[in-house]
């Protein structure tokens, strides 16, 4: 099994070419014509995620948002994104993430989110244009169950494991219609309004943003790592029907660089 082979599989459920104009997924660095040894799952790569990958004799490690992201200018040890492709290259590791592409289609990133709420009658909440209308950002549904707003940002927060979430004052009436969308979705909260939800989850949210939602909407941010994270079950799912017999790791090292006292 050589490295290229987990690589088309990933992009057969996530075409590269659906990325975001603005996004650097793909390969990283690597060469992809080496044999596997085993793979490790995380959502971002750091230097110390490079580390765990050498100690674990796993040569690619597979990544939700993209290390180089913006150009290099310089490579050296100073900087963590440095220090993480010069210990890549040195143990000949291959870094390949799937950021936006993963983001857009069916069964993506969003989607994994609603499972855990347990949304029903699901659609795209914004999707990409009308070649496919199975293919877009964000999810939004309906509660199984109608629910107090408070009560359903507390089952949000215990459900995502958030720390915090930061929100618009909740109005009288219960919810039943959530959107959610995993990562910075700021630029849907239109197409959220517009959609009728009662409910936005999302993350990375301004100051200004929480005025748009003014009394229409509960507009909550849920953290950007909380809205993301089960995007490492879909590479492990992904992977596992490829290859059973290999050693499909997740990542223990907390990358979130966000505090909260």
């Amino acid at each position: 099994m050589f490295i290229k082979e987990i690589i088309a599989t990933i992009e057969e459920f996530a075409p590269l070419h659906l990325q975001a104009g603005f996004d650097n997924s793909g390969l990283a660095c690597g060469d992809v014509d080496r044999e596997l040894t085993a793979v490790l799952l995380t959502l971002d790569v750091t230097g110390a995620v490079v580390e765990e990958a050498i100690r674990e004799g796993a040569n690619l490690v597979v990544s939700h948002h993209p290390l180089l992201f913006h150009p290099l200018r310089r490579l050296a040890p100073d900087t963590d994104a440095g220090r993480a492709i010069i210990l890549a290259i040195k143990h000949d590791i291959a870094l390949y993430s799937a950021h936006t592409n993963m983001d857009v289609v069916a069964r993506g990133v969003s989607d994994r989110a609603a499972d855990r709420l347990h949304l029903t009658s699901r659609e795209i909440l914004q999707p990409e244009g009308n070649s496919n209308p199975q293919r877009g950002y964000g999810i939004i549904g309906n509660l199984e169950t109608p629910e107090e707003a408070i009560a359903f940002l507390r089952r949000v927060k215990e459900r995502f494991d958030c720390p915090v979430i930061r929100h618009t004052n909740p109005p009288p009436r219960a919810v039943r219609r959530v959107a959610i969308c995993g990562g910075s979705g700021a630029s849907f909260i239109p197409a959220a309004l517009e959609r009728g939800a009662d409910v936005y989850l999302s993350a990375d949210f301004k100051y200004h943003d929480f005025f748009l939602a003014a009394d229409r909407l509960v507009l909550a941010d849920i953290g950007h790592r909380e809205s993301e994270q089960f995007t490492k079950d879909i590479f492990h799912e992904i992977l596992l029907e490829k290859i059973p017999n290999f050693a499909i790791r997740f990542s223990r090292i907390k990358t979130d660089p966000i505090n909260y006292l």
